[in-house]
C-alpha cells in the first residue's frame, strides 16, 4: 500500500486508527488509555508490558488486537518449568537423519507472554533476541521472525511468591510499561451484562501486516523540531541522579535514572501520538502524554522514595 505522500499516508492512519479503536470497543470496555499505548507500540515497532491484577482483559485485549490487526497470534504462559525451546522452537532428528527446526510459539506477529515473571531468567532472555532483533538463532542458523512483530507481555503486581524479576535489560527492551487499574463502575456493569449472555460479536478487520509494516516506517518519517526533539532528550536525562540536569528530586529519591533508549523511545512515541491525533509533527504535549509508560521501567527508586510514599509516576510527573 502506497500513498501520494506522507501527508496523506498519516492521514490514513489516524483514520484507522479511529477505526481500531471502535472495532475494539465493541470486545473491550473501558482501558482506553491502556488500548492507546498498546497500539502506540505496534505502530511505533515497540513492546508492551502490561501490569495489572487478574481478569482485567489482557489477554482478550491482545487476542482482539490480533483480529482486527488481521494478525497471527500465540500465548505463551509463562511457567518455572519453562525452558527457552519452549518459546523458539527445537531441531530434531528427521527420519532421513538430518536434523529439522521446528518453530516455536514465537514464530507469530503477535506474542502474549503471560506473567513473563514466572519464568527464570535463561528462559526470560530467550525473548531477548527476538524482541531485539527480529531473528531466533538456533543451532548456529538464523531464522527471520514474521512481520511485524510484537510482544505484549503481562505481570502480576500482587503475587510475587515464585516470580523472577526482569532484568533491567529486558525491561528497557519494553517500550512502554502499562498499569491497569480496576474498572469504573458503569464500565464494569457493561462488561457484566456483556459476558453473561450469549453474545458473539463479529469483528472487521481493519488492517493487515503491510500495512502496519507500511505506517512503521511512516512514524520513522515523521518531522520533528529541535526544540520537542531536544526536550525529548532533556527529560530523559533530567532523570539520572548526580548528572548536570538532575534535579534536587531525582538526586534525593532516585538510585539511576533512564538511558538513551528512553530518549528514542519518547520522540518516537510523541510522533506516533500526534500522527493517531491528526497532527503531522509532535509537539512537547505529545511527549508529556507518553512520558510515564515509557519513563516508568526505567528509573529506579531508592530506599527513602519508597520510605516516604513517592512513587515513580509522582517523580515522571514533577519533571515537567
Amino acid at each position: 500500500m502506497t500513498y501520494s505522500s506522507d501527508v496523506e499516508g498519516l492521514d490514513a492512519l489516524s483514520a484507522a486508527y479511529k477505526k481500531i479503536r471502535h472495532e475494539i470497543s465493541h470486545v473491550i470496555v473501558g482501558q482506553d488509555e491502556v488500548v492507546k499505548s498498546v497500539l502506540i507500540s505496534i505502530f511505533s515497532n515497540g513492546h508492551c508490558l502490561l501490569v495489572g491484577v487478574p481478569g482485567l482483559a489482557k489477554t482478550l485485549l491482545v487476542n482482539t488486537l490480533a483480529q482486527v490487526l488481521d494478525l497471527s497470534y500465540n500465548r505463551v504462559q509463562f511457567t518455572p518449568d519453562l525452558m527457552p525451546s519452549d518459546i523458539l522452537g527445537s531441531e530434531i532428528l528427521g527420519e532421513d537423519r538430518s536434523f529439522k527446526f521446528i518453530k516455536g510459539p514465537v514464530f507469530s506477529h503477535i506474542i502474549l507472554a503471560d506473567e513473563i515473571n514466572r519464568t527464570p531468567p535463561k528462559t526470560q532472555a530467550a525473548l531477548l533476541e527476538a524482541m531485539q532483533e527480529k531473528i531466533v538463532t538456533i543451532g548456529g542458523k538464523t531464522h527471520p521472525l514474521p512481520r511485524p512483530f510484537f510482544v505484549l507481555a503481562t505481570q502480576n503486581p500482587i503475587e510475587q511468591e515464585g516470580t523472577y524479576p526482569l532484568p533491567e535489560a529486558q525491561l528497557d527492551r519494553f517500550m512502554f510499561n502499562v498499569l491497569l487499574s480496576y474498572p469504573e463502575f458503569e464500565d464494569e456493569v457493561r462488561v457484566v451484562k456483556n459476558t453473561t449472555v450469549n453474545r458473539e460479536v463479529a469483528l472487521q478487520k481493519v488492517l493487515g501486516a503491510e500495512q502496519i509494516e507500511y505506517f512503521q516506517k511512516l512514524i520513522r518519517n515523521v518531522p520533528v523540531t529541535d526544540h520537542v526533539l531536544e526536550y525529548a532528550v532533556r527529560l530523559a536525562a533530567k532523570t539520572r541522579p548526580g548528572t548536570k540536569l538532575a534535579t534536587d528530586d531525582v538526586n534525593r529519591f532516585l538510585s539511576w535514572g533512564a538511558g538513551p533508549r528512553a530518549s528514542q523511545f519518547l520522540v518516537l512515541g510523541a510522533k506516533c501520538h500526534a500522527a493517531i491525533s491528526g497532527k503531522y509533527s509532535p509537539d512537547i504535549e505529545d511527549v508529556q502524554a507518553v512520558a510515564e509508560p515509557i519513563l516508568r521501567h526505567r528509573i529506579v527508586r531508592n530506599y527513602k522514595a519508597e520510605a516516604e510514599g513517592v512513587s515513580a509516576e509522582e517523580l515522571i510527573r514533577r519533571l515537567f
